[in-house]
């Protein structure tokens, strides 16, 4: 290890990138917005334990609604499952949603509705344990709306809309549900009656999840019939109606093709036709990268609402415009947060961070590496921007809407997180990890928390992975590291690592830390070394002579603040050549004995470049250099050595 009495400080400092794309950075914090507007009024909402005695396994859904009119009236059918023995059945519905009827196979039931917003059914017959049965609720009202909440009426360029969003606990607030995030239903019908022309006599068009089955019409009104067989949160069914003009593209789907639909206000649909053909691309990407498109049976879809952000609803996302970050995030979500969606706020990163560093891979496919490393470099500058805060979050966390929704640790740091493991694990394990991830049957249209990802990625890379996880996702901070390197000879570098951490919670970030060396010639050698603890000193075979040694050029890492200086170790040698007059004006004499062999000397400035390169000599003229701090490397036929002076 070097001493420190032996070491100076010398050639060039790797300055962290200060650049920061604030086009990108805008599209990701406006989606940040929108998901936690969703969720921002009901965070403290806690699942209501009078509803987890049952499983939902089915939904009739029959809405009727005008979009000119913020009120909705319908019939919901119900078939659960009693996970206990049950006298009655409880569902999560809004006070002022007032209930009219409910029937069991036929008979009318008695029931009451309470201020805790609850609904609570007398079954005409008890239900034992592992028994199902079906109950079907009539019902009406209007869904109070203040903005930003689960049920909006409002208006576009004139034309009426409603749109319902109900993330994370507003389902609620519209229909009578099982709001618990645990409880996936299995499959839904959903049918929606409308009028069948708006004021102006332009046809009214219903979007919701899954597949379209039909469209009939009666009279002056149309019901539109959606099927969706796929499990899904109640947070997750959603629908919307306006004049919409539809069209779409097709997704090859090797062979097994399916659309792609866009629901856009008549207004936009000029631009959204030029923006949204991109979603085929990014589809077959992340299709090829992960595995197929998890509801390719039925269709994705775009359905443009009122926000300026979006909302990923199973099989068609809710856009507040097309920019491709924004058609990207919502797309990705599809896989990680709606098939397999966070078992807690907690984890909400696996469904964030992924989201966030899929947008990442898009710049990657469609842009280049160019553009990617831009990303990485505004995704560390805005993670390193504060010296602490987890991707995972604590109990206390999970009370504020800020916290979840953090782009700075649950978006930036989680996708850059993945990234590093992407780069530690290599390409093939870690997206092997994730298709195990993402096929796992006990996950599969389920939920997952950060350990369910842990043991698949350690299960495809056959390493631990405790002390990446627990320095990256659980504890807090980044690294910043001070490397010295020295050629002791003209074939070897030496490089000792030194790391200090933004936060006391992690002891030492373990990394394969990204090295580049430069040559005097242009060359240009990049090296990974596996550092594990402070002082770490590494040897490496090399070719040339080195003019500079730069950390992580690419920016593969989380850090901030590095830097890689020039040390000298050879000590026979300073102790017998000597440089003067330092500072020096003019002229430079270098002092040796006469068995030594000097066979060319290089000049540096403070920067780190090479200025000058010169043959033997014992004098050096410097009187063309600019003033400041200079520094020669030596090379002997017994070592090299590194002087520093001054010109004045």
């Amino acid at each position: 290890m070097l001493q420190k009495q032996h070491i100076f400080l010398v050639l060039f400092l790797i300055l962290g990138y200060t650049s920061f794309c604030q086009k990108s950075n805008s599209n990701l914090y406006q989606i940040i917005e929108a998901e936690a507007k969703s969720a921002s009024k009901t965070i403290n909402y806690k699942a209501n334990v009078n509803t987890a005695n049952y499983d939902i396994t089915y939904h009739k859904l029959e809405w009727t609604i005008d979009p000119a009119i913020a009120n909705i009236s319908g019939d919901i059918t119900t078939n659960f499952t009693a996970k206990s023995d049950l006298n009655t059945v409880t569902f999560d519905l809004k006070f002022n949603m007032k209930v009219t009827k409910v029937s069991q196979d036929g008979a009318d039931l008695s029931f009451t509705q309470n201020t805790n917003d609850e609904l609570v059914i007398a079954l005409s017959t008890p239900l034992s344990q592992g028994q199902s049965s079906a109950v079907k609720i009539t019902y009406s009202g209007t869904p109070s709306s203040t903005g930003f909440d689960s049920f909006e009426q409002s208006t576009h360029n004139g034309d009426p809309v409603i749109w319902t969003l109900s993330e994370p606990y507003g389902a609620k607030d519209w229909w009578p549900c099982k709001q618990d995030l645990n409880d996936k239903i299995d499959v839904i019908d959903v049918f929606i009656t409308t009028p069948q022309f708006n004021a102006s006599n332009e046809e009214y068009i219903v979007v919701s999840n899954g597949l379209e089955q039909s469209q009939s019409v009666n009279g002056f009104n149309k019901t539109t019939h959606f099927k969706h067989q796929h499990p899904i949160p109640a947070y997750l069914i959603a629908f919307a109606v306006t004049n919409y003009n539809v069209y779409s593209h097709t997704v090859a789907n090797n062979g097994s093709p399916f659309e792609i639909v866009n629901y856009v206000y008549p207004e936009s649909l000029t631009s959204a036709q030029s923006q949204t053909g991109v979603t085929v691309d990014i589809m077959n990407l992340y299709t090829s990268l992960f595995e197929e498109y998890p509801f390719a049976d039925e269709k994705y879809g775009h359905a443009q609402f009122g926000w300026g952000g979006g909302m990923e609803h199973t099989t068609v996302s809710f856009m507040g415009n097309f920019n491709r970050s924004l058609i990207a995030h919502e797309l990705a979500h599809q896989w990680f947060g709606d098939k397999i969606t966070c078992g807690s706020w907690k984890d909400i990163w696996l469904n964030e961070g992924f989201a966030t560093y899929l947008n990442g891979l898009t710049i990657e496919s469609l842009d280049g590496e160019t553009a990617f490393k831009s990303w990485r470099i505004n995704s560390v500058n805005n993670i390193t921007s504060q010296s602490g805060g987890s991707v995972y979050l604590s109990d206390q966390d999970t009370t504020s809407v800020s916290r979840i929704f953090n782009g700075r640790l649950s978006y930036t740091k989680g996708s850059m997180v993945l990234h590093m493991l992407r780069k530690k694990l290599g390409d093939t394990n870690f997206f092997k990890g994730l298709q195990n991830y993402l096929a796992d049957p006990n996950l599969a249209y389920s939920y997952a928390k950060t350990p369910d990802l842990i043991a698949h990625m350690e299960s495809a890379s056959g390493e631990d992975l405790n002390e990446f996880f627990n320095d990256w996702i659980y504890d807090q901070g980044y690294p910043s590291y001070a490397i010295i390197w020295y050629q002791p000879q003209a074939n070897q570098l030496k490089i000792t690592v030194n790391q200090s951490q933004s936060h006391f919670s992690v002891n030492y970030f373990e990394a394969s830390l990204p090295v580049r060396v430069k040559g005097v010639g242009g060359e240009i050698l990049d090296l990974i070394l596996k550092n594990t603890f402070d002082g770490e000193e590494f040897t490496e075979t090399i070719n040339f002579e080195i003019s500079a040694v730069e950390i992580d050029p690419e920016i593969h890492l989380i850090s901030k603040n590095n830097s890689a200086v020039l040390g000298v170790e050879n000590e026979v040698l300073s102790s017998k050549i000597k440089i003067y007059p330092n500072p020096v004006k003019n002229e430079l004499i270098l002092q040796k004995p006469s068995h030594i062999n000097i066979e060319n000397i290089t000049i540096y400035n403070s920067l780190g470049q090479v200025v000058s390169k010169l043959n033997n000599n014992d004098t050096v003229n410097v009187s063309w250099l600019t003033n400041g701090l200079h520094f020669l490397s030596i090379q002997t036929d017994q070592g090299v050595l590194y002087k520093s002076f001054l010109k004045n």
